[in-house]
């Protein structure tokens, strides 16, 4: 039987690791934790995104641009309602990306360390 490999966290890098937590945290409903020494967030199913300060971060350019830096992922959340979420992210501190393409199904934003994520209708 083969032996199914299964994602424990997630590591996102940024310019500041309190802020982004914090973001995260009550944009998504997540409990706000500090896991192996880093600050965190933990959705109730055990989803647990950590935090990182990077001296040299460098915001990712969306859309992507030749010879800058690049998204490196991004997450796709699913929202019952796309517009009052984009209004609550946008409260917290995201904003709106400057192109979408995503019509009435998603909303492309940006965190405050500039990483893309989209929210999606269910």
């Amino acid at each position: 039987m083969k032996q199914e490999v299964v994602l424990g966290n997630v590591m996102v890098d940024c310019v500041n690791e309190r802020e982004l937590q914090k973001f995260y945290g009550e944009l998504l409903g997540w409990e706000m934790c500090e896991l192996f020494g880093r600050p965190a967030v933990r959705s109730s199913g055990g989803v647990v995104f950590l935090f990182i300060e990077e001296p040299d971060y460098i915001r990712p350019t969306w859309p992507e641009e030749s010879r800058k830096q690049q998204k490196q992922m991004h997450f796709d959340f699913q929202v019952e309602d796309v517009t009052e979420m984009v209004e609550k992210a946008k409260m917290l501190g995201a904003t709106a990306a400057t192109e979408q393409y995503g019509d009435e199904d998603f909303v492309t934003m940006l965190d405050p360390s500039g990483h893309p994520f989209c929210l999606c209708k269910k």
